[in-house]
């Protein structure tokens, strides 16, 4: 498949998922845990948002190398986009108020982070660095699975994020129970098609 639809739709989906990290923050209803530490660390270091998430990247994605793990271009395109994504929405979105507008911006910020993770991903042009931390960790300690990793890495980063102030709350027990379940829907249907293995051989 021509990269012509691929690198639209890894750029796309990593701008919506900058979109909606914007709209949980907003709704100040809980964030998903890596969110919780980032805001966490803002909190502590008053840098930005987005900026914190381009920081904390680099060093996830430097624990790829002892992991055999190799970067894509979606790796890095995550690395930096996602990030600005994020601040910029930040900057734009009034801030939710009333209770309404605060849970219209959880619906609408789990809703788009499942759809712009199935448009990143099936673009197939290389996983964020925090996606491919646990797949690497899955790959070297084959005895655990990837669900188990998942779980630990996310109680980590959600408890170390809640002691620096980071928000938990109903929208991250929301998020925990509606992402798979949307990722699930989305994923197949945005996956950009492997011609290698979509090809019909020869007779």
């Amino acid at each position: 498949m021509s990269l012509v639809r691929r690198v639209p739709q890894l750029l796309l989906g990593l701008v919506l998922y900058g979109v909606s990290m914007a709209l949980m923050v907003e709704s100040g209803l809980g964030l998903n845990p890596w969110d919780v530490f980032h805001q966490g660390m803002t909190k502590v270091t008053g840098i930005s948002f987005g900026l914190v998430v381009l920081l904390v990247g680099i060093p996830v994605l430097l624990l790829w190398i002892p992991l055999r793990q190799r970067p894509g271009i979606g790796t890095v395109a995550n690395l930096v986009i996602v990030g600005f994504a994020a601040d910029g929405a930040l900057a734009l979105l009034p801030a939710g108020v009333t209770i309404p507008a605060r849970v219209g911006y959880l619906v609408a910020g789990i809703l788009l982070n499942g759809f712009a993770t199935g448009l990143y991903i099936g673009s197939r042009m290389g996983p964020g660095p925090r996606d491919g931390l646990m797949t690497g960790l899955a790959g070297r300690f084959p005895k655990l699975s990837v669900r188990v990793i998942r779980t630990g890495i996310e109680l980590f980063v959600l408890g170390t994020g809640f002691l620096l102030g980071g928000t938990v709350g109903v929208g991250t027990i929301v998020y925990a129970l509606a992402i798979g379940p949307l990722v699930h829907l989305f994923l197949p249907r945005l996956t950009v098609p492997d011609p290698d293995r979509s090809a019909v051989p020869a007779h």
